[in-house]
């Protein structure tokens, strides 16, 4: 039996017999999508999963960062559903009664939703000379997930606007293609035509993006800074950094329904189990996947 059939008579068996409602059983299934793309990936059915299998899931949830909440939700719909199936008899041992959930105390990377991100954009005062810069920084770190690393190493000749994807190299010297959203092509593109080039730029940073005041490319740690700065300048209370907008962009990604395996082709990660757990992956399906789903390419 398919997983959508099996889908199917999963919904069907919490709406009429558990008596969920609509938007709980829309939850349910949301969730168990995510375990079917894992489970597609890896050549596993829905009857055959194992316990092993399902730990390398969870532990993928951990990785992308999501909240303790989310992961918890997420293990309660795979428990529900291995329970239907052990109820129906389509499989003999339930692989999910070992699971744990998150510890309690476990922490997890800070992640923003929309409204605070829109915020620390909106208090970037575009009047002064590197306003569009930052700008241009936030919407790259969150569009497109990469790390500050990354960023701050970027080149001009790495930006494939035509083709809409931006060349990464990551760690290990790795090379990948990321997505370009039109809201990172245009801020990128209005700071380099505009104050990028009043920039007396050092020797040897002539390709980089993002530059200093001087004409250096700048450092992690003046990345680091200006997230901070502007934090408080809206009083937000949370704990952030610029990796917090990687895990921002994977769990709005994975939230809004993205393949697994395309969101964590695009952040670059090694498996966290074994590296043939993420294949390689056709790079327009990424492309794809990251302009359906991030919200910042629905405004």
């Amino acid at each position: 039996m398919t997983w959508d059939q099996l889908s199917k008579q999963f919904i069907s068996y919490l709406r009429i017999e558990k008596g969920l409602s609509e938007n709980s059983c829309l939850a349910y299934q949301q969730d168990l999508m995510k375990l079917r793309d894992f489970c597609i990936s890896n050549k596993v059915s829905p009857t055959s999963i194992s316990y092993q299998d399902l730990k390398q899931f969870v532990s993928l949830l951990y990785d992308l960062g999501l909240s303790a909440r989310t992961q918890a939700r997420i293990i309660s719909g795979i428990k529900q559903f291995f329970g239907f199936l052990l109820l129906e008899q389509l499989i003999q041992n339930d692989p999910s009664e070992l699971l744990e959930q998150p510890k309690i105390g476990r922490k997890l990377p800070e992640v923003l939703d929309m409204e605070e991100i829109d915020a620390l954009i909106a208090a970037i005062d575009v009047s002064k000379p590197e306003g569009h810069r930052n700008r241009a920084i936030l919407e790259t770190l969150y569009s497109c997930g990469i790390r500050v690393s990354e960023l701050v190493n970027l080149k001009q000749s790495d930006l494939f606007y035509d083709e809409g994807y931006m060349r990464v190299i990551g760690k290990g010297n790795k090379e990948r293609l990321v997505p370009i959203s039109k809201s990172v092509e245009k801020e990128i593109t209005w700071y380099v035509d505009h104050q990028r080039k009043k920039l007396d730029i050092y020797k040897g940073d002539e390709q980089i993006v993002f530059l200093n005041r001087r004409g250096k490319r700048l450092t992690r740690v003046m990345i680091f800074t200006i997230i901070k700065q502007l934090a408080e300048s809206i009083g937000l209370q949370k704990n952030i950094s610029p990796h917090t907008f990687r895990h921002s962009f994977a769990t709005h990604l994975l939230e809004g329904g993205a393949n697994l395996r395309a969101i964590q082709e695009m952040l670059g990660h090694e498996s966290i189990t074994t590296t043939e757990i993420y294949t390689h992956m056709d790079q327009r399906f990424l492309r794809e996947a990251i302009l359906t789903f991030h919200p910042r390419n629905h405004q």
